[in-house]
């Protein structure tokens, strides 16, 4: 016979002790991937030395990194390279920052992420929908054209702050604070950016002198028509050869991805091709804009122009913090994403130290925000990079530029760089994306649309809020209406839920309901709500189909915790079935349910002998009470 620790294999042992409890819950929720199981069992001395090697995965890497593999991430760097000057001079021109700092960011940053970034496929650079959210916040404070060099400072400085920010949330493993950004807002919220900012490229397609600093739809195109006679046709023309051009190399990509090097060539083909026609043509005198004088020379000093005037703080401080949350969260999805096709995993808290610790040492050495956009990593990774290698030769590649060719660059059209912004962003408009979550999940597609919606008409951060609350609200829904499901019998052994499967077969005298989630105070109230109302389904129906209901078996395999709130409930519940001379039972109550069960008393007040492990041990035990209760019965008639 079985001892009362142990009541039909039911384990009753004492609760774990505050300190044990609390270890476990923090260990779970901040290091799930269990990251330093390698330490385990080791020597001190090689301990310290994994350790570096954690924290700073160059150590790891180059050490036994091989010449061979050099050639390939010689290859990677000098494509992605050329991509990342073009990429960087225009997201610069977006953001209204001189066209130097563009070049800057892309020259510092890769060499800081080669260091501590573990993802051998990310290629670091600029951004164009970050680019845009910083010169939104700051243009609310300061013009570019009234004070450039504070206007650049806040710039240095919201970079700063998210650099701060993405290290902060890296080293207290609060990673999963990203992933509250889902994959439909992220969709949306690129959709609706990519959209304002083809837009806004309208003033360099059309050769416009004067434009509007709001970012929305309405006073976009309000700006291109009020200052029509502005419009300069040979801008035009041009800007639609070049777009031509972009995305004719990207479909030749899509078509044949073994020539994916037409399409990261193209754009600095089309600044090449640029500058030589602005040079010799003498564009400017047709009305066609170029960049500018570009300074030789590699980054300066910029710890002198942060500033962090109360005047000017709420703006930077917004503005990083919606930064830093989008720039980790593309940067790590998408090295994930590449890591995920050679079958390698990377570490998103890592990643968020090293994408912070660039950030920070670039804000101080005149770059603005970086991360890992989707465009460059994929020519990086479609070039044959091996390591994070490729990243120093970009950064190499950019010092030489930097050092020697920049001032040719300052000859390029404005109309160039505007056709290269509108080429990458017509691809960030997922618009394939947007029909399978209409296809697949109506609520899904909403929280889509409201991040297009509200970024392309009201403004970018009121997007991504609304997106992210209605997000947060369907969440709250699960939580607050779990799933509870009736189950039936489809063998001896199979028991499943009788919606899904109409011709299961439901026991007699038993009603067998399955908790999907935890029963904290959100829920309880309507957890017991529910169960009272499959108990009064299954009692009103008619005498033929009627379950004369003597025992309720609650499946607590799906609980994973439960409140002080829910165990009231439970016992509120025990005095309402207890009146219809029903009995709970409980069938495998995990460890922390069971924990706090006994700590509340609710196993004593319950009674050991209603626990069990499975729900055949229930049925089997509850089928003999049922019995011997109707044997009984039928002698108390026949007595009668």
């Amino acid at each position: 016979m079985s001892s009362p620790k142990s009541l039909h294999g039911v384990n009753y042992a004492p609760p774990r002790s505050f300190k044990t409890v609390l270890k476990a819950n923090l260990k779970e929720t901040l290091f799930p991937d269990d990251p330093f199981y390698e330490f385990k069992n080791e020597k001190l001395s090689k301990r310290i030395l994994k350790g570096i090697q954690y924290f700073v995965p160059i150590c790891q890497w180059l050490p036994k990194y091989k010449f061979g593999l050099f050639m390939y991430d010689l290859l990677a760097g000098i494509t992605i390279a050329s991509l990342a000057i073009p990429q960087g001079i225009s997201y610069a021109k977006l953001a209204e920052l001189p066209p130097i700092i563009g070049l800057y960011s892309s020259f510092v940053p890769p060499l800081i992420y080669a260091i501590f970034g573990s993802s051998k496929h990310l290629a670091v650079g600029t951004v164009a929908t970050c680019s845009l959210i910083i010169a939104e916040a700051v243009q609310h404070k300061v013009k570019p054209e009234d004070n450039m060099e504070l206007y650049v400072g806040l710039f240095y400085t919201a970079a700063l702050i998210s650099g701060l920010l993405q290290t902060a949330l890296g080293v207290l493993r609060l990673g999963f604070l990203v992933d509250f950004l889902s994959h439909s807002t992220i969709t949306g919220f690129m959709g609706g950016t990519a959209l304002i900012i083809c837009l806004q490229q309208l003033k360099g397609m059309l050769g416009l002198k004067h434009f509007t600093s709001r970012t929305d739809v309405y006073h976009v195109l309000r700006a291109v028509i009020e200052n029509r006679k502005e419009w300069t046709w040979q801008c035009a023309v041009v800007g639609v050869i070049f777009l031509a051009f972009l995305q004719l190399s990207r479909y030749v990509r899509k078509k044949k991805p073994n020539l994916f090097w037409v399409s990261a060539i193209s754009p600095i083909l089309v600044v090449v091709v640029g500058c030589l026609f602005a040079y010799f043509f003498n564009a400017e005198k047709h009305g066609i804009a170029i960049v500018g004088k570009l300074n030789k020379g590699i980054n300066p000093s910029s710890i002198h122009l942060i500033n962090f005037s109360p005047e000017y703080l709420p703006a930077v401080v917004k503005a990083g913090i919606i930064t830093a949350m989008i720039a980790i969260a593309e940067g790590i999805a998408i090295g994930r994403s590449f890591a995920i096709m050679d079958n390698e995993q990377i570490d998103g808290n890592k990643e968020m130290v090293a994408i912070g610790l660039m950030n920070i040492v670039g804000s101080l050495t005149s770059c603005y925000l970086s991360t890992g956009p989707f465009s460059k990593t994929a020519v990086n990774y479609n070039a044959g990079c091996k390591s994070q290698m490729s990243n120093v030769v970009m950064s190499l590649c950019m010092l030489l530029t930097l050092l020697f060719l920049a001032p040719l660059f300052g000859y390029t059209p404005l109309v160039a760089l505007a056709a290269i912004i509108m080429s990458a962003m017509i691809g960030l408009m997922d618009y394939e994306k947007a029909v399978h979550l209409y296809k697949t999940d109506k609520f899904d597609f909403l929280i889509c649309m409201v991040a297009f919606f509200g970024v392309a008409f009201i403004s970018m951060d009121m997007g991504l809020i609304l997106s992210v609350g209605l997000a947060l609200i369907r969440a709250l829904l699960y939580v607050a209406r779990p799933p509870t499901c009736k189950l039936g019998t489809i063998t001896n052994t199979a028991f499943r839920d009788i919606e899904q499967y109409p011709g299961s077969n439901e026991t007699p005298g038993m009603l067998i309901l399955k908790l999907g989630s935890p029963i904290y105070f959100p829920n309880s109230n309507y957890v017991r709500e529910r169960i009272l109302r499959w108990v009064r389904d299954e009692q009103s129906l008619e005498n033929s189909q009627r379950n004369e209901i003597e025992y309720l078996l609650l499946d607590f395999g799906g609980v994973t915790s439960i409140d002080i709130t829910g165990v009231e409930t439970l016992k509120e519940l025990r005095r309402c079935l207890a009146a219809k001379s029903i009995k709970i039972i409980l069938i495998n109550p995990r460890l922390g349910v069971m924990e706090k069960l006994i700590a509340t008393k609710f196993i004593d007040l319950l009674g050991k002998e209603s626990v069990f492990l499975t729900i055949e041990e229930a049925i089997e035990n509850c089928s003999f009470s049922l019995n011997s209760s109707s044997q009984a019965k039928r002698e108390d008639l026949e007595i009668a």
